[in-house]
């Protein structure tokens, strides 16, 4: 059994209009999908990808506008990390960048990374990695302004903060079949070394880098914190292997979800991270073209006898 990559990483935003302008026309990712969140039908729930909604390029947020600002800390999903192509890409990053004001650490070299770390309006830590042009499944979105050479091109992985790495190894390695492979200088020198876990092979796409911080506050998520991260996995069957391994050996899961775009599993690997299986299929196109994606807002079969209802307590975007 395998995971085999990043499916997409979900956080909070207070600010529906503020993160839609900053992760489309300044991030340069195409909104795949406008929809709700399925548990709080009060909250927008918008999906950022590349141009065909592709797993492992999805970012998500929910619209939480009452949510305090997040309290960074141990025991949190502390870095969403995306993948751009080559030194060229970081060096028009560094550009854009500055030129929309957005903070910014420069480009840096970490062991074997290049990379550009910088934060998001509300303050959420993103990273750009040279992935050196290795393979991408997706294709990239050429409609916000971004020459597509430079595009970004999905994920490369998250970064995990945890009080004690002896506690989370054994879950990442022995249970979800993680191996460890590298490790490499961390540049903000919280700590000496992040640690880097490979699935299905490693390398972008498929890694969680990981810092042990055990003299550190705990975070408390909030705008501009990561809600949980999500592993690829092909489809229903291999979901259910998944689902019986966790039974088996006691792990308390939500069991599968139908969330109509993909099925998920829920399970926590600590107080502060939630961890999510989500097959790839059937995808964003399920009830809508591809052509335009995004552009109303898309209800699962479920809620669309509600649609009046949920649209009124939505402001437009």
């Amino acid at each position: 059994m395998q995971l085999h990559g990043i499916h997409h990483v979900t956080a909070v935003t207070g600010n529906a209009k503020a993160n839609l302008d900053f992760y489309t026309q300044v991030l340069g990712l195409r909104l795949v999908k406008k929809t709700v969140n399925q548990d709080d039908v009060s909250a927008y729930h918008l999906f950022y990808a590349d141009k065909l909604g592709s797993p492992g390029t999805d970012m998500t947020f929910f619209d939480w506008p009452r949510t305090p600002t997040n309290y960074r800390g141990t025991d949190s999903i502390a870095n969403t990390l995306f993948r751009v192509k080559g030194r060229a890409a970081l060096e028009y990053w560094l550009e854009r960048l500055i030129a929309h004001n957005v903070q910014h650490h420069g480009i840096e070299t970490a062991g074997a990374y290049s990379m550009l770390r910088f934060d998001d309006p509300e303050g959420q830590r993103l990273t750009l990695i040279d992935d050196a042009g290795t393979s991408f499944h997706g294709e990239v979105w050429d409609g916000a302004g971004v020459p597509v050479e430079y595009a970004v091109r999905g994920f490369y992985g998250v970064t995990l903060s945890v009080p004690r790495l002896s506690q989370l190894e054994p879950i990442l390695t022995q249970l979800l079949g993680f191996e460890r492979v590298a490790e490499y200088p961390n540049p903000d020198q919280t700590v000496e070394t992040v640690g880097v876990y490979a699935m299905d092979g490693g390398g972008a796409g498929k890694e969680v880098h990981v810092i042990e911080q055990p003299n550190a506050p705990y975070a408390r998520l909030g705008r501009g914190g990561v809600h949980h991260v999500a592993f690829r996995l092909t489809d229903s069957a291999e979901q259910e292997e998944w689902l019986d391994l966790l039974q088996r050996i006691g792990v308390p899961n939500s069991g599968v979800v139908d969330r109509f775009y993909f099925k998920s599993l829920y399970f926590r690997i600590s107080q502060g991270i939630l961890f999510e299986l989500a097959t790839d299929e059937p995808g964003f196109t399920a009830d809508e073209p591809l052509e335009t994606l995004g552009q109303h807002l898309a209800l699962p079969p479920f809620l669309e006898p509600h649609r009046e209802e949920i649209e009124a307590g939505l402001k437009p975007l």
